[in-house]
């Protein structure tokens, strides 16, 4: 069986590359993609060369478990469907539409355990949006936003608008988005946010966070633009015992942070949050199952393909990762097509 696959030849070097993989082994499915999405945030990195080198591509997927190393290969949210059926699989396999975490490809061999069978009222396109969904999901388990909190939003791209759709779900007091791009400010307060400013508006965010807390700034804020220096922007936006969870990871750029006077007598929690794994406090009631139900039920509830601002043919996957890296105010959310 031949195949199409995104490769990186280097940093902002990206191409196809035409091969033949065997037939399904033992307990494995053949999979042909319909379509595959981008994750903007986590591939840029990987396709500026800004990712530490001694580090898996992601550990917690065994299509990425290798090291950072280029020719590389990355993606993890395919959409398609089973054309092939390895020994000792069951047949009722056969023809299934379903989700993958696998690099962008036209076709793959995957274990039977590791594809998730889509649902039949969510479309192909919605599927695609499992894994950010995933860790939206995981950011409301980090944050626990509660009733009546005001909450901000920092970065308003896939994972900043999927958050900022489930966090309008719940009922808060304010809840404000900030991104820099108008475009994407426009979609968050069409999303649910009450609120939207350019990261430049500090005090009026300021202003707007207190008018919702009486005074008191934000209870609750998530960093998720990608950029180190918003971690100073979201401690000035949290209030005293606040919490900030960050989901941003930054690659190889440091984060100079100022933990001085106001960070310092504040009491204010930084929280790490990464869907790799499930945050402690949780884990005796959720499990990765759990979470893959509720990202599902998420999914049909938000309908995220309305997020999807372009298509393009997989044999132009250059084009799409110069798009994302040059015009970045012009994407949200950017799929490969298979001809499928």
């Amino acid at each position: 069986m031949n195949r199409t696959a995104v490769v990186m030849q280097a940093p902002r070097r990206a191409g196809v590359r035409r091969e033949e993989i065997p037939p399904p082994g033992p307990g494995e499915v053949a999979v042909q993609s319909r379509l595959s999405a981008i994750s903007a945030g986590t591939e840029l990195l990987f396709y500026r060369g800004e990712v530490p080198p001694d580090m898996p591509v992601d550990a917690a997927l065994p299509s990425l478990s290798g090291p950072v190393r280029y020719p590389l290969r990355y993606g993890y949210a395919a959409a398609g469907r089973v054309i092939g059926l390895g020994p000792g699989v069951a047949a009722d396999m056969a023809g299934r539409r379903v989700f993958c975490f696998h690099p962008h490809a036209s076709h793959m061999n995957l274990s039977a355990a590791a594809i998730f069978p889509i649902p039949e009222d969510v479309d192909d396109r919605d599927a695609l949006f499992l894994a950010n969904m995933q860790t939206a999901v995981t950011l409301m388990l980090d944050g626990r936003p509660v009733l009546g909190e005001t909450v901000a939003v920092f970065g308003q791209g896939m994972v900043g608008l999927l958050a900022t759709a489930l966090l309008a779900r719940h009922p808060l007091k304010h809840l404000a988005a900030v991104d820099p791009i108008p475009h994407r400010r426009e979609v968050s307060l069409a999303t649910g946010a009450h609120a939207a400013f350019d990261p430049r508006e500090a005090e009026a965010l300021a202003a707007c966070l207190a008018s919702g807390s009486g005074g008191a700034l934000a209870d609750l804020v998530f960093e998720l633009s990608g950029k180190p220096s918003a971690l100073n922007a979201a401690i000035a936006a949290c209030g005293f015992g606040g919490r900030i969870v960050i989901g941003s990871w930054y690659g190889i750029r440091p984060a100079a942070l100022d933990l001085g006077g106001r960070f310092h007598r504040s009491r204010i929690r930084l929280i790490s949050s990464q869907v790799s794994t499930l945050p402690a406090e949780a884990s005796a009631r959720w499990d990765a199952a759990r979470r893959i139900e509720t990202a599902w039920e998420m999914i049909r509830r938000v309908r995220p393909a309305r997020f999807i601002t372009h298509e393009i043919p997989v044999d132009r996957a250059a084009e799409a990762y110069e798009l994302l890296d040059r015009r970045p105010e012009d994407v949200l959310q950017v799929v490969f097509t298979y001809g499928t």
